[in-house]
């Protein structure tokens, strides 16, 4: 009996993710149930996913609050050349590797580590960054004051999710607003970085 209490625990820990096209479409990759981990809707995923699709092709792409790396794993589906996950909880990182095995793609990189962190001594400049941080915590801002200081291609694209009722998070003047979108509670970006 303790046994099957045991596996159902186990269980109602875990879900899932899709990836929704490309080379690896319909895969389902089991997620980490965890606080502050929200995997972005598949609804949010195709509309985010159509506004990249001239871009992502051997994009070098970072997922800063990486999670279940459902954009991440979404991207290098669909053709980007490289990804670098950074999560902070070592449960969901270890998730992420078990997931970068499953679906066998070797230039994925997984480091758990505070995003924020790793950003301060990050020297890879990167063409797509997903910036899907925990909510409340300032953190969408404070990543993207770092990612100007040298993680960020010259005219790379950075997509930010954050919640819908704050305007307190400022994202840097010399960011281009390509597109937004507001789904509930979640309001989402595509910027472009325009140092010129």
């Amino acid at each position: 009996m303790s046994k099957l209490k045991k596996q159902s625990d186990k269980n109602a820990k875990t879900g899932h993710i899709r990836i929704i096209a490309g080379q690896h479409r319909g895969r389902k990759l089991p997620v980490l149930i965890a606080d502050g981990l929200r995997p972005t809707t598949d609804r949010v995923k195709e509309t985010v996913f159509n506004w990249l699709m001239p871009y992502i092709q051997d994009a070098n792409c970072l997922d800063c609050f990486a999670g279940s790396g459902g954009l991440g794993f979404e991207a290098m589906s669909r053709g980007a050349k490289s990804l670098t996950l950074v999560e902070l909880n070592k449960a969901a990182a270890q998730q992420l590797k078990n997931n970068k095995a499953l679906l066998k793609i070797d230039n994925i990189e997984v480091i758990q580590k505070s995003a924020l962190d790793f950003l301060q001594a990050n020297q890879q400049k990167f063409s797509l960054v997903f910036i899907d941080p925990p909510f409340r915590k300032g953190l969408a801002q404070q990543a993207a004051e770092l990612l100007v200081t040298n993680s960020l291609a010259e005219d790379a694209l950075i997509y930010v999710e954050m919640e819908a009722d704050t305007n307190a998070q400022v994202m840097p003047g010399h960011w281009q607003l390509l597109k937004e979108k507001v789904a509930g509670q979640v309001v989402y970006r595509l910027y472009q970085n325009s140092v010129s």
